[in-house]
C-alpha cells in the first residue's frame, strides 16, 4: 500500500514549532538552525498545498488547518515514541517511579514487593522526591502527584483522597494532661505546622473561630511526611491524612483523636502520559496499583505542601 507522507524532517519541525509556536525554540530542540527550520516548514506547506503557520512581526499562529494537523503530529509522534521505547526493551526491563514522599514511605515502598513477586521479569526503580517530573525531559514512566488530577498530556488515576485530622503521639498527650477530648481542648499541645491554613478550616469545621491556633505553638515543616515524624517524635500535634498511619496507629505509636477529617478538595494520583498507557510495564503496574484502591477515581480540584 503507498502512503502519501511529507518527508520525516519537514513533519519534526512543524511538529516543534506548533508545540512551541516558535521556530527558535524549535530550532533549539531539534538543533537546527532557525532558517532550517522555516526551509523544512516551507516544504511542508509546499507539499500541502496551504500555509500551516500566520507569520507576524515577533510571533507565529498557527492557521487553521495547521492546528488541526499539528494535534496529529504530535500524537502521532507520542505513539512512535512509545512504541520505540517498547522495542528497545524498556516495556520488560525497568520501571522507573517517581512519587510524593508521604506515598512513597506510607504505602508504596511497603507493598511494593507484592508487584515485584508478580512480575519478576520488570525491575522497579522507586524515587521519593518532591519534585515534579517532566515526563517529556526525564527518564521516568510513570509518578505519583498530589493534587488535582488535571495535568494536560497525562492521564490520572485517583488514588486516596487528601482529608485531614490531627494525630499525635501518646506521649505527647501524657506529657500535656491526657488526650484532648474536644477540639478546644487541643489548644494546649504544640501544633505542628501552625501557619498552614489547614489548621484553620479544621478548627472552624469543628466550631472554634478564635485565633489561638495561628500561634507558632511547634515546629513549621513542609510536608505531611515530615509532619508525621514530628508527630511520632512528640514535638506536636500534625494534622495528618489517616488512611497513611493505620499501622502506626494499630501499634499505638500515634493516636487520631476525633473522627472528623477535613476534605481539602486534593489527592494522590497515579499518572503517566496518555500516549504511552498501552506500554506493558505501565499497563501491568496500573493493573496491580488501581486493584489496591477498588474505589479509586474521581475528580478533585493543584496541590502543595502535601507531598
Amino acid at each position: 500500500m503507498t502512503r502519501h507522507l511529507p518527508p520525516l524532517a519537514a513533519l519534526r519541525a512543524f511538529e516543534a514549532a506548533a508545540r512551541h509556536l516558535s521556530f527558535t525554540r524549535a530550532a533549539e530542540e531539534l538543533g537546527m538552525t532557525q532558517a532550517a527550520v522555516s526551509y523544512q516548514i516551507k516544504v511542508l506547506e509546499e507539499r500541502v498545498g496551504t500555509p500551516l503557520f500566520l507569520r507576524g512581526r515577533r510571533q507565529i499562529a498557527l492557521t487553521t488547518e495547521g492546528a488541526r494537523f499539528a494535534v496529529e503530529c504530535t500524537s502521532s509522534f507520542e505513539r512512535l515514541s512509545a512504541a520505540y521505547d517498547d522495542l528497545r526493551g524498556s516495556a520488560a526491563g525497568m520501571l522507573s517511579i517517581s512519587s510524593v514522599p508521604t506515598f512513597a514511605t506510607y504505602w508504596l515502598a511497603r507493598h511494593l514487593g507484592s508487584f515485584q513477586l508478580e512480575h519478576p521479569e520488570t525491575a522497579v526503580q522507586l524515587t521519593s522526591t518532591r519534585h515534579v517530573t517532566d515526563f517529556e525531559r526525564e527518564p521516568m514512566d510513570i509518578a505519583i502527584r498530589a493534587g488535582t488530577g488535571c495535568w494536560p498530556g497525562l492521564t490520572a488515576h485517583l488514588l486516596v483522597a487528601v482529608d485531614f485530622t490531627p494525630m499525635l503521639s501518646p506521649d505527647l498527650a501524657n506529657r500535656f494532661g491526657g488526650l484532648p477530648r474536644s477540639a478546644s481542648d487541643l489548644l494546649r499541645f504544640p501544633l505542628v505546622n501552625t501557619t498552614h491554613e489547614w489548621w484553620g478550616l479544621w478548627f472552624s469545621m469543628m466550631g472554634i473561630t478564635q485565633q489561638g491556633f495561628e500561634r507558632s505553638t511547634g515546629p513549621t515543616l513542609g510536608s505531611q511526611d515530615l509532619e508525621a515524624i514530628a508527630a511520632l517524635a512528640g514535638q506536636g500535634a500534625s494534622l495528618l491524612t489517616p488512611f497513611f498511619y493505620a499501622d502506626e496507629i494499630a501499634a499505638g505509636r500515634l493516636v487520631q483523636p476525633f473522627r472528623e477529617l477535613y476534605p481539602i478538595g486534593r489527592g494522590y494520583y497515579l499518572v503517566y502520559p496518555t500516549a504511552r498507557r498501552t506500554v506493558p510495564k505501565i499497563r501491568a503496574f496500573r493493573e496491580w496499583l488501581l486493584s489496591h484502591f477498588p474505589t479509586a477515581d474521581g475528580d478533585l480540584s493543584s496541590a502543595e505542601g502535601i507531598g
